[in-house]
C-alpha cells in the first residue's frame, strides 16, 4: 500500500475534487484525506470500497495491484511479438463501417504490443492506445517507430484511464475479461459516453462455457480472469444500433499449444439523440 497516497491524490485531482470535498463524500475529516495522500496514514480496509467508488476506480487500482500487468510483462519480455503482427479481423470491420476518409479518432483499450493500434494508424486513423503492461507499451512504441506512424501510447489500467475526449471508435479485443463483474457496466457506460455521435464501440469478450477447458497460456493467477456470461456484453448496449452481434467457439494457438475459446463480439453504433432507425 506504499503508493496508495499518490493514487488517491491523482484520482482526486482528475475529478476536480478538493480534499475537503472528498472527505465530505466519505464522511471523514479532510485531515484524514491529507494524511492518506502524504502516506502518513492509510484508509481503513472497510473504507476502501467506498473510497474507490468516490474516485471512480477500483480497490485493486488503489492498492497498486499489478497481477495482470506482471503476468503480461513476462509474456512480452521476448523480442518476438507474443500475439503476432496480423491485425484482428475486427480492424477490417472498422474500416468497412468507417473508412478512413479523414483521421477518425480511435481508442484501443488494452492494446498489448500494439499490432492493431499500429495497423489502424497505418490506415490513416488517429489512434490513442493504452495497456497495463509497460513491456507491451514499449514494444508497441518500437512497432510504431518501425512503421513510421504516430500512435499516442499510454500505460494505464482500463478502470484508471482518463477518458478526456470523445472517440469515433472505441476498440477492445481480448481484454475485458480482466474487468470484474461489479465494474463492467460502469466501464461500458464510460466508453459509451465518450463515443462521438454515430461512432462505434467494437468489442469482444471471452465467454465461460462448461465444455471449454482453461487455455494453457491463461494468466497464472486464475482469480484475475472473469469470463463473461453469454449475452452479457450485448445487454449493456441494448440502446445502441447493432451491426455485429455474434457468439462463436474458435481454435487458438496463442502460447504454442492448440486450445479453444468462446467469444462474444459486438459492433454497436451510437445514434444521435432522438434518431430512430
Amino acid at each position: 500500500m506504499n503508493r496508495i497516497g499518490e493514487t488517491i491524490n491523482k484520482k482526486r485531482t482528475e475529478l476536480g475534487l478538493t480534499q475537503a470535498q472528498l472527505a465530505g463524500i466519505l464522511n471523514v475529516s479532510f485531515q484524514s484525506v491529507s494524511k492518506w495522500e502524504n502516506n502518513a496514514a492509510y484508509p481503513d480496509i472497510e473504507k476502501l470500497p467506498e473510497l474507490a467508488a468516490a474516485l471512480r476506480t477500483t480497490v485493486d487500482v488503489l492498492l497498486g495491484y499489478r497481477g495482470a500487468a506482471a503476468d503480461y510483462d513476462g509474456r512480452y519480455a521476448s523480442e518476438e511479438y507474443y500475439w503476432g503482427l496480423r491485425p484482428n479481423r475486427l480492424c477490417f470491420e472498422i474500416m468497412r463501417l468507417l473508412p478512413p476518409i479523414r483521421p477518425y479518432r480511435v481508442l484501443d483499450v488494452g492494446c498489448g504490443e500494439g499490432k492493431d493500434a499500429v495497423f489502424l494508424a497505418k490506415c490513416g486513423y488517429d489512434v490513442t492506445a493504452f495497456d497495463i503492461s509497460e513491456a507491451g507499451i514499449e514494444k508497441a512504441k518500437r512497432l510504431a517507430d518501425h512503421n513510421r506512424v504516430r500512435v499516442d501510447l499510454r500505460r494505464a489500467d482500463a478502470m484508471d484511464f482518463p477518458f478526456d475526449r470523445d472517440y469515433d471508435v472505441i476498440f477492445s479485443s481480448g481484454v475485458l475479461h480482466f474487468i470484474r463483474p461489479a465494474y463492467r457496466e460502469e466501464l461500458c457506460a464510460r466508453m459509451k459516453s465518450h463515443t462521438a455521435p454515430e461512432g462505434f464501440n467494437v468489442l469482444n469478450v471471452f465467454v465461460q462455457k462448461p465444455f471449454i477447458v482453461r487455455a494453457p497460456d491463461s494468466t497464472r493467477d486464475e482469480s484475475l480472469r472473469a469470463p463473461w456470461r453469454s449475452g452479457e456484453l450485448f445487454g449493456y448496449y441494448h440502446d445502441w444500433l447493432f451491426h455485429t452481434c455474434r457468439e462463436e467457439v474458435f481454435d487458438c494457438m496463442s502460447g504454442g499449444t492448440p486450445h479453444k475459446h468462446c467469444m462474444d463480439s459486438l459492433i454497436a453504433q451510437k445514434l444521435p439523440e432522438g434518431k430512430v432507425i
